[in-house]
């Protein structure tokens, strides 16, 4: 944690007083004021809460939406075109190649491995004639509004300590995720939403898919109330937050004060700053029950706007719902919306399944960029599109021209990122022939992050927090830093 803040906002009374000659006293004070100077109209704060030293320098963007597609898109038919695996039908992919990479146990029983090229056409779009798939019409349209990165990469082949190593830094649970460390670290643009908001929508292609667990958006070390807030796709948008039959809202407000007194006590005597951490949800709780309603109230969108979205914007639920909300949230200063998207799993039945995925998002991305830009936004906003891990070239199971099921592929993947701080038009970085290998500018996860976090006024060196005797930080202690070759 930063030590001198979370002191002064976990101070006890008698701490208080006896700390005051030093100054310590003083900082609480005026902490104090500030929150009450806040109500008033005439003083209108950045944010509330986070790090008193961030941003760190002026940053590009305010906020951030992260469309994260879980399960691992197949970057060889959507985003990295490969022409001459034509050639190579179910020719079996060079040892010289895949250099003795470790295979998932889903192929490594396999006798051969035959490359599947693409069924699926591209074509090159924009000002640079950027390559892209059939599978994406509507991003085809935006190539000169994102940045499409080639070249990322992760050491982690397995879905779970993958999605968990690109959302919190770490393979192994327990870490912060990206929303916690920036509502951590920045603070809340708003007091009525949360600063983290997560939605996991609907998807197509009809196969299971991978679990998610609440740890991708959890706060790890970090106060609980830095968790994301995960809206639900059916009912009550949050659990509990309705009154229950016969309890009205002038009733929970007393009832609330009176357990704010209790909880006060409590962290008077103990001083645990997850005390704090539970006033302040219970705050934001009783807010919610009037921001929540309205911000899910699309009746008040125009039809254009809708159109745009696509037909699936009025079905909650359903990613372009889900997107439309994004923009609906950041609208008020949600600091960091994340919307998982499942269901990117192909392993087999690529040729009938990623159609259906590819259509969930396609038109809905689109439309959320064109809306952040119609609204003076984009400039504003970070958006990013990208999964976990990458698919191979190689087939996993029967191949034909028309189908073929591609394994898990760590050495490179494509996403795209779009907005504030962003450089738009830019294709960066390259891969082999096979999409197997980087040949050109390489991209860590942690990069990534970097990218992010620089991209919101955060050096990520200087974003840390003493846990189990480290200085723990998202992007972890190796020599890698933002991506300069796509920041403007």
């Amino acid at each position: 944690m930063h030590p001198f803040h979370d002191y002064g906002q976990a101070i006890t009374r008698r701490h208080f007083f006896s700390g005051a000659s030093m100054g310590l006293g003083t900082a609480a004070l005026a902490s104090l004021l500030s929150r009450t100077q806040a109500a008033t109209p005439e003083s209108k704060p950045q944010h509330y809460g986070g790090l008193p030293e961030l941003p760190h320098f002026a940053p590009k963007a305010k906020r951030a939406i992260y469309l994260f597609m879980a399960g691992a898109p197949c970057q060889i038919d959507l985003l990295d075109y490969k022409p001459k695996m034509d050639e190579l039908f179910d020719t079996d992919l060079p040892d010289s190649i895949r250099q003795g990479q470790r295979l998932t146990t889903m192929t490594s029983g396999q006798k051969r491995f035959p490359i599947a090229p693409s069924k699926f056409k591209f074509s090159q779009h924009g000002e640079n004639g950027t390559w892209i798939s059939e599978l994406l019409p509507h991003t085809a349209k935006m190539v000169d509004d994102i940045a499409i990165v080639k070249t990322l990469h992760t050491e982690a082949i397995n879905h779970d300590p993958a999605i968990t190593y690109i959302c919190t830094g770490a393979q192994l649970p327990g870490r912060p995720s990206l929303g916690s460390w920036l509502s951590y670290g920045l603070g809340s643009l708003n007091q009525d939403l949360p600063e983290f908001i997560v939605m996991t929508p609907t998807w197509s292609s009809g196969r299971q898919a991978q679990a998610l667990y609440n740890r991708l958006w959890g706060a790890g070390f970090l106060p609980a109330k830095h968790a994301g807030v995960a809206l639900r796709r059916d009912g009550d948008p949050v659990l509990f937050l309705s009154n229950p039959d016969g309890v009205s809202r002038e009733v929970r407000r007393r009832m609330l004060d009176s357990l704010a007194k209790l909880n006060q006590q409590t962290l008077d005597r103990v001083g645990d700053p997850e005390t704090q951490s539970r006033i302040a949800q219970y705050e934001m709780a009783f807010r919610m029950q009037t921001s929540v309603p309205d911000l899910m109230d699309i009746s008040g969108e125009t039809k254009e706007t809708l159109e745009t979205y696509g037909p699936d914007a009025t079905k909650p639920g359903t990613f372009a719902y889900s997107a439309l909300l994004a923009r609906r949230m950041v609208e008020r200063d949600v600091r960091f919306v994340q919307i998982f998207h499942r269901g990117w799993d192909q392993h087999g039945n690529v040729g009938g399944d990623l159609p259906k995925q590819a259509m969930d998002v396609d038109q809905a991305s689109w439309a959320l960029i064109q809306d952040l830009k119609q609204r003076d936004m984009l400039k504003d906003t970070l958006v990013v599109w990208g999964g976990e891990f990458g698919r191979t070239v190689y087939c996993q199971g029967n191949l034909t021209r028309e189908n073929y099921g591609r394994d898990h592929h760590p050495r490179c993947f494509s996403i795209w990122m779009a907005g504030g701080g962003i450089k738009p038009g830019v294709v960066y970085g390259e891969t082999d022939d096979f999409s197997y290998n980087i040949v050109e500018n390489p991209v860590h996860i942690h990069d990534m992050n970097a990218t992010i976090l620089k991209c919101l006024g955060i050096d990520h060196r200087r974003l840390s927090v003493k846990f189990q005797g480290l200085d723990v930080r998202l992007t972890g202690v190796e020599d890698n830093g933002p991506v300069e070759g796509i920041l403007a």
